[in-house]
Parts: structure tokens; sequence; C-alpha cells
């Protein structure tokens, strides 16, 4: 299993922002590795995916039904600051660690959650972090997650005037 594809098992079930947070990564991972243009994979995924059958005949695997506004306002927002987020990140993570060496789903992970932060002020950033951490999880087994989980909260403390309480995970999900 790669970890462009999601893994099974005991991965908490998305609502409908989830979702759509969940397929925003897989088609940012998408753009990143295939320089695919916006509108094209935007039609690719609520086409195909955002709700659909994955493989009929070999059972009841299907793709969550997703919020496609949030989808399309997650993946044209992290296109449209990727110049502001980037920077961001990278003054997040430990100074020998550059963003290009970040896997690529990870990337795409961290990038869709910092926008999120930065953007989507409406929602509390607990709920943003832990969203993104369920993501995490569902791509990785090891301890990615906990990269994800300490740069959000960073990033949280430092441009969200709300405040977040010592364990950012226990938040309800939007």
């Amino acid at each position: 299993m790669t970890a462009s594809e999601p893994q099974t098992g005991a991965v908490k079930l998305a609502n409908k922002r989830g979702a759509a947070r969940l397929a925003a990564v897989q088609a940012l991972y998408q753009m990143d590795l295939t320089s695919a243009r916006l509108m094209d994979v935007v039609a690719e995924f609520e086409n195909f995916r955002l709700g659909k059958e994955v493989d009929p005949d070999n059972g009841p695997d299907i793709y969550r039904e997703a919020d496609p506004q949030w989808f399309r306002a997650i993946l044209s927002g992290v296109l449209q600051s990727q110049k502001q987020i980037d920077p961001v990140i990278q003054k997040t993570l430990p100074a020998d660690w550059p963003l290009a060496r970040i896997e690529t789903v990870l990337r795409s992970i961290l990038r869709a959650g910092v926008w999120e932060l930065l953007s989507k002020k409406d929602v509390p950033a607990k709920v943003i972090i832990n969203e993104y951490l369920d993501v995490t999880k569902a791509f990785f087994e090891e301890d990615e997650y906990k990269l994800v989980n300490g740069l959000l909260d960073r990033v949280a403390r430092k441009h969200r005037e709300e405040m977040l309480d010592e364990s950012s995970g226990d938040g309800e999900p939007a």
C-alpha cells in the first residue's frame, strides 16, 4: 500500500467536511505528482470519487459523501496561497529539515491544514487540527501524526487569536 492510498481499519469515519479534507489531500497529492490542472482534478473527484463506489465488484468500498464546496475551497485556497503557506510551514519545521524533504502526501496534509488555520477563522483551530490528524492516520501507520499535530498546533498558536489548551486533540469535528 502506498501513502497516497488511505488505509482501512480502525480509522474514524469522517463527516462531510472531514471527507472533503481527505479528498482534498488526495487531490493535492495528485496535482503535485502530475502537474494536473485544478479544474481537471476537481472535475475528476466530483464526477468519479466523492460519494462514489470505488470498485463495486469487490464489496462496499465507497468514498464517503463529502462537502464539495469545502473540497473546492481547500484545493483552490492551497493553490492560491501556497507562496504564503510554504514559508509558514518551513519556519515551523526544524532548521535542518526542508519542506522539500517531507513526503508528498504529508506535505499535502500540512499545506491543507495550514491553509485552513490561516484562512478559515470561523472553524476552531482544535477542530482543524483533529481533522488533519484523522487524515494523517488514514494514510500513515507510524508517527507522522505527531509531526502534523506539533506543526499545526504551533501554527495555530502563532496565527490564531483563540487560545488552545495543551492537548490540541479534543475538539469537535466541523
